[in-house]
């Protein structure tokens, strides 16, 4: 009797402390991928403010690039150099888009991921970014799941 209960104990403290490392590394990308997102808002933001020309025509429906790995990969921006604890470094995309909507205003989708201790532990976010005139909307998102 005291041996099942013992190897209970051990299963229950391993699942819990495999729970443990699913939360820190979740955190960890979480973290991660939100820092990215905020600088990347600040340099779009930036950008936007010298650009003084209307952006060229864009499609009028959401970009769609962030979903494929190739164009994620070739386009993204590294914010910082390193995150600590994690595998690599946090990425960003910013792409551009024209609202049916609002012709005059600029508006950007920015994604970025964030990474844990192992390539399974990513964070996706996204931000859709709208700029008409000194108006700045912010409207946030968590990608439930990776597109890739």
């Amino acid at each position: 009797m005291m041996l099942a209960t013992s190897a209970a104990w051990f299963e229950t403290s391993l699942a819990a402390a495999r729970g443990a490392i699913n939360v820190r590394e979740y955190l960890q990308a979480f973290h991660a991928a939100d820092s990215a997102l905020t600088l990347c808002v600040r340099n779009a933001i930036a950008a936007a403010a010298v650009q003084t020309s209307a952006p060229p025509p864009i499609a009028s429906g959401e970009p769609t690039q962030w979903k494929l790995e190739a164009a994620f990969e070739a386009g993204a921006i590294l914010p910082v150099a390193q995150w600590p604890g994690s595998l690599r470094p946090p990425q960003c995309l910013i792409e551009a888009w024209r609202l049916a909507s609002r012709a005059d205003a600029r508006a950007y989708l920015l994604t970025s991921r964030g990474f844990g201790r192992t390539r399974e532990s990513q964070v996706w976010l996204q931000i859709e970014l709208v700029i008409d005139g000194d108006k700045i909307e912010r409207h946030w998102r968590h990608v439930a799941s990776r597109p890739f």
